[in-house]
């Protein structure tokens, strides 16, 4: 059983990226592009164009050579943009590394990407060079400054001809977030990302008129696609913020008129809870758009009752560069609680994991994805590629219902619990657990149980004064028997991704070192 988009498909453009992206430069020569939102930094459309070509000139005199792969290490800043173009303006693969991340951990995506060049932020220069060491890495550029051996120095350079870029060739190579097992490269070429923006533009009317603020990390492919590219393509400008803070935030809504907020559900939560948020004048967002995670319902009809904003959810996975699904500007009556509908060119199956066959309609499965967006596969791993697409259907790993023609997120497949062979989906739990008053936070995980084999365990973030009892008392006295929480502990923040994400695999590690050293 094969569900596609409402809409009829739509044409995709036989581009690169960057040809796409730039296409219509001339046209906005003068505009801001990016503007950075702590220091005022500003580049135009003609500036962007101009310093991506030159640097892309120079990269290739320096030996930079098409298919090479360069890493850019640094948080959100207009120089962010300028460098990533330019990569692909030569020719080469960009691949995003977060800033934040252990000089081993940057090591290991430098070897496994092959990477031959690092363009990175100098605050963190001594990281990067004992990251390199061992690697394939030869050249290394600094985003920020002025001196040579700067990005800055390479967007003055000389001009010189760029090469043509094949479509289907790769255009970044972002790693899959981890939250359930080894990182791994993820192919994406020029043709999945130009048609994942083709197909948000079909739902989406975002345009030179809009105002984008860059809060979740373009490092990752939903910054970096939906955000990013998505802004320029449009013609809007882009705001960045190199770390999310809620109240910065909000001032920039305030001063550049932010038109369109893009988040992760931390930052909803953020804006639900905040008593400061009433004092704000946000009345220039017109849409909250979030993804990377699943959304609590009552959480997004909280920020839509208090600020007056628009609150949808869309859906995807780096694998798809990255969206699926989405709620288009004009479905107005799409639940909340859905991630809407399919993309166009995009199909779906709904697979009962336990036999491989369609679920009976209605009926919850693992969501299968086909379209241009899916991915070449996993760099140098055929096996993880074979097990994650088959016959060109990208397995998501996430279990999904249909409603009234409306797609509904229940839970990571793998991360369900199975109590005594009862399947309990941990963000059900987290869901009821935040609407305790005395809850700020939570995650849910499966633990080893005696009788059970699994069973559900939860980490809270207290919102003053909880006692564990009355807490699983209060959780037991709204769920299934089979659902209720086993054991509790506080903590005081919940591990997640850059993006939003439960990092349910750290938790799992820490309860069983626990468990080993009280045993």
């Amino acid at each position: 059983m094969i569900f596609r988009c409402p809409a009829p498909d739509i044409r995709i453009p036989n581009a690169s990226l960057t040809e796409h992206i730039l296409e219509h430069v001339a046209a906005r020569a003068s505009k801001p592009a990016v503007i950075d939102g702590i220091t005022g930094q500003t580049i135009t459309y003609a500036e962007l164009d101009d310093m991506s070509a030159r640097a892309a000139a120079e990269l290739i005199r320096a030996g930079l050579r098409p298919g090479d792969v360069v890493a850019l290490i640094s948080l959100n800043q207009p120089l962010y943009v300028v460098a990533c173009y330019a990569i692909m303006r030569a020719g080469a693969v960009f691949t995003p590394i977060n800033p934040l991340l252990a000089a081993a951990e940057i090591n290991k995506q430098l070897s496994d990407s092959a990477a031959t060049t690092v363009i990175n932020t100098t605050n963190i220069d001594a990281k990067v060079t004992e990251a390199a060491t061992g690697t394939a890495v030869r050249w290394r550029y600094a985003l920020d400054g002025t001196g040579a051996g700067s990005l800055a120095a390479l967007a003055t350079a000389r001009q010189g001809a760029l090469p043509v870029t094949d479509p289907s060739s790769l255009a970044a190579l972002p790693y899959s977030s981890g939250t359930t097992g080894t990182s791994k490269g993820v192919m994406l070429s020029h043709r999945n990302l130009v048609a994942s923006l083709e197909q948000h533009r079909a739902f989406w009317n975002v345009s030179d008129s809009d105002v984008l603020c860059a809060s979740v990390p373009m490092f990752h492919v939903y910054g970096f696609n939906v955000v990013m590219n998505s802004a320029v393509l449009a013609g809007a400008t882009l705001v960045t913020l190199p770390r999310f803070d809620l109240r910065t935030y909000l001032g920039l809504v305030e001063k550049f008129r932010i038109t369109r907020g893009h988040f992760a559900p931390p930052i909803l939560l953020a804006l639900a809870q905040a008593p400061y948020v009433d004092q704000c004048d946000l009345t220039s967002m017109y849409l909250a758009i979030s993804g990377a995670a699943p959304l609590d319902e009552r959480t997004a009809v909280r920020v839509a009752e208090r600020t007056g904003i628009r609150v949808v959810q869309g859906y995807g996975m780096t694998e798809a560069s990255p969206g699926t699904h989405a709620v288009g500007d004009d479905d107005v009556d799409v639940p909340i609680a859905s991630v809407g509908k399919l993309l166009p060119c995009t199909e779906a199956r709904i697979v009962d994991p336990a036999t491989n066959r369609d679920a009976d309609l209605g009926e919850p499965g693992e969501l299968w994805i086909r379209g241009p967006q899916v991915m070449q596969g996993y760099l140098r791993q055929p096996e993880a590629t074979a097990h994650t697409v088959t016959e060109g259907w990208l397995h998501t790993g996430d279990l999904v219902q249909i409603r009234d023609g409306n797609f509904y997120v229940i839970d990571r497949l793998k991360e369900l619990i199975k109590y005594s062979g009862f399947q309990v989906a941990p963000a059900e739990l987290e869901a009821l657990l935040l609407t305790h008053p005395h809850v700020l936070d939570a995650a849910v995980i499966g633990v080893t149980h005696p009788t059970a084999g699994e069973a559900p365990k939860a980490y809270v973030v207290p919102n003053g004064s909880v006692d564990a009892a009355e807490l699983l008392a209060w959780t037991a006295a709204r769920v299934a028997s089979y659902k209720k929480i086993r054991e509790i502990e506080f903590v005081e923040e919940i591990p997640k991704s850059p993006t939003g994400k439960i990092l349910r695999r750290v938790l799992k590690e820490a309860a069983l070192q626990h468990k080993e050293a009280t045993s």
